[in-house]
């Protein structure tokens, strides 16, 4: 008889009681087989008895650690938004040229939303699953921070005094600029070619702040903006 994948878990788990390990286990079980099936079938078409099934574990099992479908649907987007958040936070490192770092983690970025799993879970299904304003809270708190990282890393290369109202707009901006690219590449007939268009496209943009920023060119401020 074949070991259950929550039982080679335990086995390797010290430290805790042996309950504790086992409902970890359990839990970390079911969000792996729930992301590998909603990855290959999607949300609608997979069933808790198939999740559970899968996992090598009871329905009360599941229920102990998520209210329903939803619930588990949620646990994985997060997991794979965190490890989204990760690969591009890799990518960052290393780069103290403000350019050469938006240009890493705008690369990251469109290799991350061409793998299946962050194309199914979080751009295709998400939206409807979680709805869009949860959609939107999960998505800000994952990769929002990147984009702010990286939006404050090329304002800063040029002489402009920003407030944080202003560099949170921008980064919102760009922000949306993404997950709109995000989108647009993962509907593409070809995703590779769609990609190479979005890092054409924003590294357009990029290229404009640099000329101005190494011109010396002031940005015009709100008030200024207001007034006019």
């Amino acid at each position: 008889m074949s070991e259950s994948p929550v039982s080679k878990v335990v086995r390797g788990v010290p430290g805790t009681g042996r309950r504790q390990q086992y409902s970890a286990s359990t839990k970390r079980a079911l969000v792996d087989v729930a992301e590998e099936l909603f990855t290959a079938n999607g949300y609608a078409a997979t069933s808790l008895d198939t999740i559970v099934a899968g996992a090598q574990v009871t329905k009360g099992a599941l229920y102990h650690h998520f209210s329903g479908k939803q619930a588990l649907f949620e646990a994985v987007f997060e997991r794979v938004e965190y490890d989204a958040a990760r690969a591009i936070q890799d990518a960052l490192g290393g780069h103290r040229d403000p350019w050469e770092k938006a240009t890493a983690g705008l690369r990251a970025f469109l290799d991350v939303v061409q793998e299946p799993r962050y194309r199914r879970i979080v751009i295709q299904e998400g939206p409807s699953v979680l709805g869009y304003e949860r959609y939107r809270e999960q998505e800000e708190r994952s990769t929002f921070a990147t984009v702010l990282e990286i939006v404050r890393s090329v304002l800063s290369a040029g002489e402009w005094e920003l407030d944080e109202d202003l560099q949170q707009t921008f980064a919102r901006i760009f922000f949306g600029a993404m997950s709109s690219a995000g989108e647009s590449v993962t509907s593409a007939p070809d995703p590779i070619v769609a990609a190479a268009n979005v890092e054409t496209a924003i590294g357009f943009i990029l290229t404009g702040f640099r000329v101005l920023a190494e011109a010396g060119v002031e940005l015009p401020s709100s008030e200024t903006v207001v007034e006019g």
